[in-house]
């Protein structure tokens, strides 16, 4: 604790600040304050190494390096995995600096983190606010690793606060589906595509509760007769590069399928014969959706006409199809606009988009498939999937005026689902199932630390009831679709269910 000293006719107070460094007690102007008793000395000293000791002092010596300078050297240090490295120059800048970039370390009080921390909880999910209070905790923790603070203002009080119990902070809860609501949000995100990939992949992914980036990144040598073999992972830098990187957290790991997920995956790619990728030089059991031109986008597209003739798209789609419909000065100008540019209709492009991207999948075929609706688009708001009734379950109309023609739309399977709500509920349909804690621990990647899970292991009894029991959900869910229809617009779909109808 602090203590009184004398100083000939007067008594001044002494803190401690660090180990083998004290302060003085002084006013809000630097000034030492100059006590008439030794009892008054003692207590203020006493108060100022407790504000120390919250992180309400700070010695004046130390931490004068601005947080935004700090941070900058302790970014450059760093040397973890690319995703990680992303999320923390993400969190400094975008959340970090914007209010401590011009602090000084020192300058930095638990009252300053607490005021932070509510401006942005007001904005943002009280989930996201909690992790870059983590980084701003490592960051601050590191600068006393260094010497230049004495105590962390980031760091969490234990019985401070609100007392509201789990409740506070609380998310939203995950939302997850069972095996038959996967299966029609499988074959709806195919028909949004167009293809049976989506349809493939979905499925893989509710049966096997794999990660998006080990979905993507899953290469052809890896999915083998009754296992899939995760190895690596693509992930999606922000500057749009995917990187392959080893699964999170080193979940190296062997899944088994059943036979029938096995048959599925292998016949897609009997049927897509997947080639390596420019980007990586590996052939991967899922291509990316849409088409991309080699080296990206070269060339003039309908957009750019429209904007150098001043005209909407719709205007010169009319003038290179139906040019009678168009008047005559509107014709010229948006013919000029063309030699100008040099558009050439229809170019075709060089090669498939190798990979799907994370947010124009769930954006634009799982969250349509789960919820029947499209997000909003500027100038679009939310809207209804247009369909063409037949054949069930509907195909989705495209083009102009498709609101127009279309005559049905989808009902919500699962609203609020995302791609990752598929891993929990893999897990959660493993917990109804009954399947023992180690087993969904290996297929999941997940690592129990405790020390019962060193004395459990995996059996091939377990494995074998487990691929038993997801072998009767497939069944179960494929014979309900059945009795909704005989038939699917979707290739691998139709022809599971006329084999479950015994049709040759």
């Amino acid at each position: 604790m602090g203590y009184p000293e004398k100083r000939g006719t007067y008594w001044r107070g002494r803190y401690k600040l660090a180990d083998g460094k004290y302060g003085t007690v002084s006013d809000e102007t630097g000034v030492v304050i100059k006590f008439a008793t030794k009892r008054e000395a003692k207590q203020a000293a006493d108060a100022e190494e407790v504000s120390v000791r919250r992180g309400e002092r700070r010695d004046p010596s130390l931490g004068q390096e601005t947080f935004g300078e700090y941070a900058g050297r302790w970014y450059a240090v760093q040397d973890l995995a690319a995703s990680t490295m992303q999320n923390y120059r993400r969190h400094i800048e975008e959340h970090l600096l914007p209010t401590f970039a011009d602090k000084a370390l020192s300058g930095v009080l638990r009252s300053d983190v607490e005021r932070w921390e509510k401006a942005e909880k007001a904005v943002y999910a009280a989930s996201s606010v909690k992790t870059w209070r983590s980084t701003l905790h490592l960051i601050f923790e590191d600068a006393i690793d260094e010497g230049l603070i004495t105590s962390n203002p980031a760091a969490r009080r234990r019985g401070r606060g609100k007392r509201a119990g789990r409740s506070r902070d609380r998310g939203p809860e995950k939302v997850v589906t069972d095996p038959f609501g996967a299966l029609l949000i499988a074959e709806r995100a195919a028909l949004l595509s167009g293809r049976d990939d989506e349809f493939v992949a979905v499925i893989l992914k509710a049966y096997t509760g794999m990660r998006w980036g080990e979905i993507v990144g899953l290469e052809t040598e890896f999915a083998r007769p009754g296992t899939v073999r995760v190895e690596w992972q693509l992930y999606e830098l922000d500057s749009g590069e995917l990187v392959r990187v080893p699964p999170k957290d080193d979940s190296y790991r062997t899944i088994d399928t059943p036979e029938w997920l096995s048959a599925l995956v292998a016949d897609h790619v009997a049927r897509t014969k997947p080639t390596p990728c420019p980007c990586h030089g590996k052939a991967y059991v899922f291509r990316g959706q849409g088409a991309a031109r080699a080296g990206g986008h070269h060339g003039a597209k309908l957009v750019d006409v429209a904007r150098r003739a001043s005209v909407s798209t719709g205007t010169v789609s009319n003038v290179l199809n139906h040019p009678e419909r168009v008047r005559e000065e509107t014709r010229v100008r948006v013919e000029l606009a063309i030699a100008e540019l040099g558009f050439v209709r229809n170019a075709a492009p060089s090669h498939e988009a190798a990979h799907w991207r994370r947010n124009g999948f769930a954006t634009w075929l799982f969250q349509p498939a789960a919820t029947g609706w499209y997000p909003k688009k500027a100038p679009q708001e939310p809207r209804p999937v247009p369909l063409l009734g037949a054949p069930w379950p509907g195909v989705p109309a495209r083009g102009r005026g498709a609101s127009q023609r279309a005559d049905a739309c989808w009902l919500p399977i699962a609203k609020g689902l995302t791609p990752h709500g598929l891993r929990h509920s893999h897990r959660t349909l493993m917990e109804d199932l009954g399947t023992e804690k180690v087993l969904m621990d290996a297929r999941m990647g997940h690592l129990d630390g405790s020390v019962s899970a060193r004395y459990a292991h995996v059996t091939p009894g377990m494995r074998q009831r487990l691929l038993a029991s997801l072998t009767d959900q497939w069944e179960t869910a494929l014979a309900a679709r059945l009795a909704l229809s005989p038939t699917s617009p979707v290739r691998a779909l139709n022809d599971l269910l006329r084999v479950r109808a015994g049709a040759p």
